[in-house]
């Protein structure tokens, strides 16, 4: 077995009856997540952020996996927090994101809502084309972890982009996109204004295709695709935890009212 980078590990902690699971992105880790898991742990929060299948080893691991690698684990992983909690929240970055729309749309009023942080929604560029046969000549590409612009801050995550994968995540978000109008849950969509890895418009995109209702979009203006370990973070963390605050106490609210 091929040890798990440093810092790369999953998080787990025990907390109350409200349950955050967390979305790493395509070829980076939990490491990207683990100050955003530890803040809403401190609040009283349960909180999952598992590391997917293929990551946060060697690239060469990533190359046997696919999106259904990948979305099995958060699947997994929400269906174990619904036994312990009442309810249930899926965070996410970039892929992360999609994996929890899935979720979404998949588990209904099992995910009680959902944070995103600049979400992806397709492939951009000449590579969706390209990768369908580059994949079979060129085994990887250059890396796209680090987009971050605070001075010094590194994500843990591979050099190198593994093409059978990309072209599986390719194939993911094409599913993806078809499923958007079924998801329905309120939804926080946290997006940064310069992201080298994932453009704005996939967030555009995907704000016009879910059917949710309570939806709100905020800009992060000083930082890049990692954002969450970028001059933003904090006020990611300190929004999400807000947004899963209010919706808690709407559901007690609304329980006491009919009696339940």
């Amino acid at each position: 077995m091929v040890p798990v980078l440093p810092g790369a590990e999953p998080y787990r902690h025990e907390g109350g009856e409200a349950g955050v699971l967390l979305c790493h992105g395509f070829t980076g880790s939990p490491q990207s997540l683990r100050p955003w898991a530890e803040h809403l742990a401190e609040h009283g929060l349960t909180v999952s952020l598992p590391l997917l299948p293929g990551h946060g080893t060697r690239w060469q691991d990533m190359q046997l996996t696919g999106w259904q690698d990948w979305y099995a684990e958060v699947d997994r992983e929400l269906r174990a927090l619904r036994e312990r909690c009442e309810r249930v929240f899926v965070f996410g970055l970039s892929m992360g994101g999609a994996l929890a729309l899935r979720l979404a749309a998949k588990h209904g009023a099992e995910v009680s809502g959902l944070v995103l942080v600049n979400p992806a929604n397709r492939m951009h560029g000449a590579a969706p084309y390209a990768l369908p046969v580059l994949r079979h000549v060129v085994p990887s590409t250059k890396g796209i972890t680090s987009d971050i612009a605070k001075e010094g801050g590194a994500e843990v995550g591979y050099d190198r982009v593994p093409l059978h994968a990309a072209h599986s995540f390719r194939n993911f978000l094409r599913l993806l996109d078809g499923e958007l109008p079924q998801v329905t849950q309120p939804l926080l969509l946290l997006h940064s204004v310069q992201d080298h890895v994932v453009p704005p418009v996939d967030s555009a995109r995907i704000l016009s295709r879910v059917s949710s209702t309570d939806v709100t979009e905020i800009l992060l203006e000083q930082s890049y695709h990692v954002a969450t370990l970028d001059h933003d973070a904090e006020r990611i963390f300190e929004e999400s935890r807000a947004f899963v605050g209010r919706l808690v106490r709407a559901e007690q609210q609304e329980g006491t009212a009919t009696g339940g």
